[in-house]
């Protein structure tokens, strides 16, 4: 059974970081594309970047104005997202997904999903 586990929100004050982090099992993560997405409330969930099995980064928004970096350790199997000056309009539930391929898809082809770890920024 493929399981994807996000981690790492909180409430934090603007200007400051936080590093999500996304682990799996049940899936050859090597291999696999991972993405973050973020969904505020009354708003569509937002692709933010996606990084494929070699490290190649798409981004899906460009919301985040280079504040946000994706990177993988495929020894830990886990993706993480480092967000730095936190802005309050960046609050949402963060949620990471599994692809399906080596190379990241269009945002809507995710089908694995976290249930989302919650990030509050506070002004």
């Amino acid at each position: 059974q493929v399981q994807v586990m996000e981690s790492g929100g909180g409430l934090v004050q603007a200007g400051e970081s936080l590093k999500l982090s996304c682990t799996t099992s049940g899936l050859t993560f090597a291999h696999t594309a991972m993405a973050w997405f973020r969904q505020a409330p009354g708003k569509e969930r937002e692709g933010l970047q996606c990084i494929s099995w070699n490290d190649g980064i798409d981004h899906y928004s460009h919301q985040d104005q280079g504040r946000f970096t994706i990177s993988r350790d495929n020894a830990k199997n886990t993706v993480y997202l480092q967000m730095d000056n936190l802005a309050p309009g960046d609050s949402a539930m963060y949620y990471c997904a599994a692809g399906s391929s080596y190379f990241c898809p269009a945002p809507s082809a995710f089908n694995l999903w976290g249930r989302g770890t919650q990030v509050v920024v506070s002004s």
